[in-house]
Formats: structure tokens, C-alpha cells, sequence
């Protein structure tokens, strides 16, 4: 079965599942992309319902293939492109709306690829970090990234543009307790492991041999202390004494190539 025919069978069953499911992120009803990487991405997701594209001349020319003849294109300069878009956004002449992407439940992606790691992040609210964090996600493998609904940023133009692409092809599971959702993935067979400077162990002599539920926390106050709680093990990166820490998008990044290499 091919992947997207995966997803659409997956999402089919939604209904039925519990465990995991979130307020809805398809609440937010519509969301506008910009950037070349994230509006190619969304445009070739299948999974994605597409109401309009406002772009320059060049812009359109930039994207890899052809749109369909009947495509709702409007074309607009550089300067009314911005007017849609956050400020300062770099849209790169290319602004899609577009339908939110549909829930996806914890169900659907425990379990899946073999000792493939998910990524909890705890209270990053910042886009460009859980942007960053769901690229990393992409490139080295891990099923999905989960949050709370209340405390992560909307799926949105500045998280897909962050992500440059990988918004369309990494699951984003929303919960209501993440706490809860640690204890679903605990009983599916995932170790749990937070990243904190303030562990004894490094991320090396905690990983197991088998699949991996990754917990991040906020910059600065880090980790809540019942996600740490909900944790088998606790964990730093080796950084050197001259860097007090890393941004969480950048340690994530560390982790999971950790992990996948690991794996390989």
C-alpha cells in the first residue's frame, strides 16, 4: 500500500480511536504556507484539500511541476504577497491557502516502522522550533512528534516553513495529556527518554536496544516535573563546558541522529 494510501486508510478509522486524540487541529479550518519548499510540499500531499495559490510569475516558475490547468492561481507582486502573510515572512512569491491537515491519533503511529523513535515535546510553543525539531524528525526517521494541543503552536505558515516540507510528510499527533500519551507509549514498548543537562547519564549509555519515546522541554524551564516523572530514564548530550545548552531544535537534532545511528 502506498504511504498515502496508508495515511488516508489510518485517518479513516480516527473515529473509533481514543487513546491519544487531541482537541482537533483541523479546528483552525484553514492555513496559509508560504516559502517554495513548504508550498511545493503541500501542493503535492494528497492528503491536502487546496483552495487557492497567490504567487508571482517567478515564484510559479520555481516550483517542481506543472500545476493542473484548472488550479486556482491568482497572481499578485511581491508586495501584495506580503500583505498576506506574516510580517517580514519570507514567501519566496508563494503563498497557499489551504485546508488544516487531518488529526492524527497516537494510534496510528505506534507501532509502526520498526524501533522508529517519536519526539514528545513538551510545552515548545515556539514555530520555528517545533518546525526545526519536525525537519529533524524527517531526516532521520522518527514516526512522529507529539504535543499538547494547548501548548504548541497551530499548524501554520512559519511551523511549515521552519520544517521546509516535512509538515506534510511527519505525522503531528496533538493530545490533550501529554502525560497520558507517555503512558500509552510505555505500554506499547517505548523506552522513555527526557533530555535534560541535569542528567548523570549521557544520551549514549541510556538508549536501549529497542524503539525510543524522545522527551523534550521548553528552553528554560525545561521538562515539567510529571513529564520527567513519566519518564524510565534521563539523559544530556556531552556538550563541552564553554555552552551553558543547546536550543531544543538543535539538541533534538543531536538526539535523534544519535538514535538512528543507533538503529543502523
Amino acid at each position: 500500500m502506498a504511504k498515502s494510501e496508508r495515511k488516508r486508510a489510518l485517518r479513516g478509522r480516527a473515529g473509533r480511536m481514543k487513546g491519544g486524540r487531541g482537541s482537533g487541529r483541523a479546528s483552525t479550518g484553514h492555513v496559509r504556507l508560504w516559502g517554495r519548499h513548504a508550498v511545493e510540499a503541500a501542493l503535492k500531499n494528497p492528503d491536502r484539500v487546496h483552495r487557492k495559490l497567490w504567487a508571482t510569475r517567478e515564484g510559479i516558475e520555481t516550483l517542481d511541476g506543472e500545476l493542473p490547468a484548472d488550479f486556482p492561481v491568482e497572481y499578485a507582486d511581491v508586495a501584495d504577497l506580503a500583505r498576506l502573510v506574516a510580517k517580514d515572512a519570507p514567501h519566496q512569491g508563494l503563498v497557499l491557502e489551504c485546508a488544516a491537515l487531518e488529526d492524527v491519533h497516537l494510534d496510528e503511529v505506534i507501532g509502526g516502522e520498526a524501533n522508529a523513535p517519536l519526539v514528545f515535546l513538551d510545552q515548545v510553543t515556539d514555530p520555528h522550533n517545533v518546525g526545526a525539531i519536525m525537519r529533524s524528525a524527517a531526516a532521520f526517521g522518527a514516526a512522529a512528534i507529539v504535543t499538547q494541543d494547548r501548548h504548541a503552536p497551530p499548524e501554520g505558515g512559519v511551523v511549515a516553513k521552519s520544517a521546509s516540507g516535512a509538515l506534510e510528510t511527519v505525522p503531528w499527533v496533538r493530545v490533550v495529556n501529554l502525560a497520558r500519551a507517555l503512558e500509552q507509549a510505555a505500554d506499547a514498548g517505548y523506552w522513555r527518554i527526557g533530555l535534560t543537562g541535569a542528567a548523570g547519564a549521557t544520551l549514549a549509555e541510556a538508549l536501549p536496544a529497542g524503539p525510543v519515546a524522545l522527551v523534550l522541554g521548553a528552553e528554560g524551564p525545561g521538562m515539567r516535573h510529571n513529564i520527567e516523572g513519566h519518564c524510565d530514564a534521563l539523559a544530556r548530550l556531552p556538550i563541552g563546558e564553554a555552552v551553558e545548552s543547546l536550543n531544543v531544535s538543535n539538541a533534538a537534532a543531536i538526539a535523534l541522529y544519535a538514535i538512528a545511528t543507533r538503529r543502523a
